[in-house]
């Protein structure tokens, strides 16, 4: 397993790292791990890389949340502590004991229909795991915990930041780019660019699309292609959802808005 070294971190020891730097760190894990990966588009298996790459227990469970939050779709464990649990049989939560070194997926994530879920929730903790140690083996400001502070070293993940590269146009706080960066490592590790963009490509050659941009709402049909034809081969390929994809689509600058694309015309004719 090849550790992250970052050349900078916060007062918090938060990394700070550029999406370009996590993008090489995947290349060189996957390079250490499956250098097949990184010659031809395919789907890389999840659990496999969690358990025989990273050394970690994985386990999945009804991971407990309060009825007025998001419901937890992954944990990892970087010391001893303990999670909450719905417990079906005897119908009730209970405390269980998490082992350090264990990343622990909700059962909704691992439902059948849901292995592209499953595959990018598991990487995304993988991404925890491998680059926020240095923020969990200690107790700082702006760590997330499921429970108080005494016991910040365990970090949860909910719905809202697993797939979701959008942009965050204000400043972010730590927790964000703590999701940022895990979610970010997932796409690159699912999807590594040095496949997928030769991919994308050749898949918009084949329908006839001859630039590597395309900008929504000029055309139905090539809407229809990007938002549906196009994800659906990639989440075929890579084994993601088809949201995952589309979202790497966005941020590879394949698909932009129409409004998108008219603020850079601008900004290039300044």
């Amino acid at each position: 397993m090849i550790p992250f070294k970052p050349l900078r971190v916060d007062r918090s020891n938060i990394p700070i790292v550029s999406d370009k730097e996590i993008d090489e760190y995947a290349h060189m894990v996957l390079e250490d791990y499956r250098p097949e990966l990184l010659r031809t588009p395919g789907a890389i298996r999840v659990e496999h890389f969690l358990e025989r790459y990273l050394s970690v227990t994985f386990e999945a469970k009804d991971i407990y949340y309060e009825e007025n939050e998001s419901p937890i779709w992954g944990a990892t464990a970087f010391q001893d502590s303990w999670i909450k649990v719905f417990d079906r049989e005897r119908n009730r939560v209970m405390p269980i004991e998490i082992k350090k070194d264990t990343i622990i997926l909700d059962n909704y994530v691992m439902k059948d229909g849901k292995e592209g879920l499953a595959l990018f929730s598991g990487l995304h903790e993988g991404g925890h795991f491998l680059i926020h140690p240095g923020v969990f083996s200690q107790n700082c400001e702006g760590q997330t915990s499921l429970f108080q502070a005494e016991t910040q070293q365990i970090v949860c993940c909910r719905r809202e930041n697993v797939e979701n590269l959008k942009p965050i146009r204000r400043r972010r706080t730590h927790e964000e780019w703590l999701e940022h960066h895990a979610d970010y490592f997932a796409a690159a590790i699912a999807m590594p660019n040095v496949t997928f963009k030769p991919f994308v490509k050749q898949l918009m050659r084949n329908s006839g699309i001859q630039e590597d941009r395309i900008v929504l709402g000029n055309c139905y049909n090539i809407d229809a292609f990007a938002c549906k034809e196009l994800p659906s081969s990639i989440a075929n390929t890579y084994g993601v959802s088809k949201k995952a994809a589309f979202i790497k689509l966005r941020k590879c600058g394949f698909i932009v808005s129409v409004q998108d694309w008219r603020n850079t015309v601008a900004q290039l004719s300044v």
